[in-house]
């Protein structure tokens, strides 16, 4: 009797091993299976977004795998990437700004070379070079970008680590929403509301540097169009947290927002050319912002007509499709507009001070 219960034992024992092996492998098969590629018609409805790119999507993978899929081939691949390197390039600006003095002043002189060395020939021409701040050209040979502000003063810098930071947050917010949003509906919601967010605080953001430095001598007027930016800015990012406008159905909407946010810009531009139309630094930093502004619009187009993939689905799936090029003209973009506010801050570096308590 006792080697028979023995032998029932070591059966069910057996039994029990074999179980867990088969439960284990097809767990494994489900794991494979779920983390597979899939193509558009498999997906759910949340995650259906752009018909025009045909395969290569991850669907509700498990975190660890999401994660990992950062170095991974997907149609999110580039998406991911472009902005992750958007992201590396702004934090060496930034740390090159606080801690390598000379590496930015190089880059000042590069950007900000005055009308008399043939930057602008038509100013020279015309005379208007003539009438640029004796202080501005005895100073730009040796520009400095953290260099006293008349007697004593400094310029400010913390408008630029405003714009730098802004930028930062954009990048990471995109790089993090591409990888993560197809996770589930719940992350979908968040991650995209996280990222409409980031451009939001971009935009926002990049208006600090060129209307500080512009206007801090007139600060009413400073305030003004400082405020109307961030309330502006933060409407828009309570607008676009209602759930439904995350969807593809929205994408013109959202980028008419986000352009008419930007394009206020021309409005305070509009009044410093007109006070101080005949510095030529200041021409030089418009020049910027326009190509910024032309990039930006350049990438909304891109964002709106989902060309080309929409000239020949599933072509553009994992290179070369709207949405990463509109990722590299808005990296494009911020980095105009990064010079073009260098080019003011150094020109308004080389100004007679205003007083003490405008300058902060």
């Amino acid at each position: 009797m006792n080697s028979m219960k023995k032998r029932g034992t070591k059966k069910s024992e057996k039994s029990e091993i074999t179980e867990s092996v088969i439960m284990k492998e097809k767990k494994k098969k489900m794991m494979k299976k779920r983390c597979r590629l899939m193509k558009y018609e498999e997906l759910p409805v949340y995650l259906q977004d752009n018909e025009f790119i045909r395969d290569y999507y991850r669907c509700e993978w498990p975190l660890k795998d999401v994660s990992l899929s950062l170095f991974s081939w997907h149609n999110e691949t580039l998406n991911i990437w472009t902005h992750l390197i958007g992201f590396v390039i702004f934090v060496t600006l930034t740390v090159t700004s606080l801690t390598e003095k000379t590496a930015m002043e190089t880059l000042l002189a590069g950007f900000s070379r005055p009308a008399d060395e043939g930057r602008w020939p038509m100013m020279k021409k015309n005379g208007s070079a003539d009438s640029f701040p004796v202080s501005y050209n005895s100073q730009i040979s040796n520009p400095s970008f953290l260099g006293a502000y008349g007697d004593g003063y400094e310029v400010a810098t913390w408008p630029w680590f405003v714009f730098l930071g802004g930028a930062m947050i954009c990048l990471v917010f995109s790089s993090v929403s591409h990888l993560f949003a197809c996770h589930s509906h719940k992350f979908t919601l968040f991650f995209w509301r996280l990222d409409y967010s980031g451009i939001s605080i971009m935009i926002i953001c990049s208006f600090f540097g060129p209307l500080y430095y512009t206007f801090c001598c007139q600060p009413y007027w400073c305030l003004f169009y400082l405020s109307s930016i961030t309330i502006v800015g933060i409407l828009v990012i309570i607008t676009l947290f209602t759930p439904a406008l995350t969807s593809g159905k929205f994408r013109s909407f959202r980028a008419a927002l986000f352009l008419a946010m930007g394009f206020s810009g021309v409005i305070p531009a509009a009044h410093a050319v007109s006070l101080y139309f005949h510095h030529p630094q200041v021409l030089v930093a418009l020049v910027y912002e326009i190509a910024m502004g032309l990039l930006y619009a350049a990438g909304a187009v891109f964002y709106v007509t989902r060309f080309p993939e929409r000239w020949k689905p599933g072509a553009f799936d994992l290179v070369g499709q709207s949405h990463q090029i509109f990722h590299v003209l808005v990296v494009a973009a911020a980095l105009a507009h990064s010079i073009a506010t260098l080019v003011i801050m150094d020109w308004r570096r080389g100004l007679p001070p205003c007083s003490a308590d405008i300058l902060g």
